[in-house]
């Protein structure tokens, strides 16, 4: 029984228990009122999705906040992308993904917050933060704003973009990596030029991505920019 002590004692802490919950609990009222609003009053698929997306990346300062271990988080994000991949085939959830959409973009979205948290949690949290609030924020605008108000397309490599929706994921980024910086490191102006660069990095790689790609270059690619210039200019 010796061997098996460790996982008891896990088991049998209530403050892990207690994380669990609120996570589950946090997940399950968003994606039940997407699906509430998809089913009963008819809000789009498109924008059902968007309310998921945008209140699942919000965990992350959940979890940020409580301190959570890094393999609960992980273990999130493996259910959600396991999830995500039954529902492209049998419709479990169809406000967030269609029987044979052409994206694996939730997919994606599950893989990059378990990447992110393996590399920079605990130690460094606010890296991972950033990373994923920016695909969570200003993905989930710049989708919305785009299709509802955007009146400038443009193109890129057949891909449909407008700069309204453009101009909103450079702005959300720049907000989310910003004030995250501001909660570690204060008003100093490493902390609004690394914003303002990861901010262009960010929109440049949702522009030029297909197929859901973009769940998982933004946040990877954010958070690494972000990581390299803090070394570069912190340390």
């Amino acid at each position: 029984m010796t061997e098996f002590a460790p996982l008891l004692a896990l088991l049998s802490d209530e403050t892990i228990w207690l994380h669990l919950g609120i996570v589950g609990a946090w997940l399950a009222i968003a994606i039940l009122v997407a699906e509430w609003l998809h089913r009963k009053i008819s809000v789009g698929a498109e924008t059902a999705r968007k309310i998921v997306h945008i209140s699942s990346g919000n965990v992350v300062l959940i979890a940020w906040w409580l301190q959570m271990p890094e393999w609960i988080i992980v273990m999130a994000a493996a259910i959600a992308g396991a999830m995500a991949l039954v529902s492209y085939q049998i419709p479990i959830l169809p406000s967030i993904n269609s029987v044979g959409r052409q994206s694996l973009g939730t997919f994606f979205y599950a893989i990059s917050i378990g990447l992110l948290t393996i590399w920079f949690w605990p130690e460094q949290p606010q890296f991972t933060v950033l990373g994923i609030l920016v695909m969570a924020w200003g993905d989930g605008l710049a989708a919305t704003v785009g299709q509802r108000f955007g009146r400038h397309p443009y193109q890129v490599w057949g891909l449909k973009k407008s700069w309204e929706g453009t101009l909103t994921m450079g702005a959300a980024s720049f907000a989310v990596v910003s004030l995250t910086l501001f909660a570690v490191q204060g008003a100093i102006w490493q902390t609004w030029t690394i914003a303002l660069i990861v901010a262009i990095a960010a929109t440049a790689l949702e522009a030029f991505s297909k197929l859901g790609v973009d769940n998982l270059t933004v946040p990877l690619g954010s958070a690494a920019l972000a990581f390299v210039l803090s070394q570069m200019w912190l340390v």
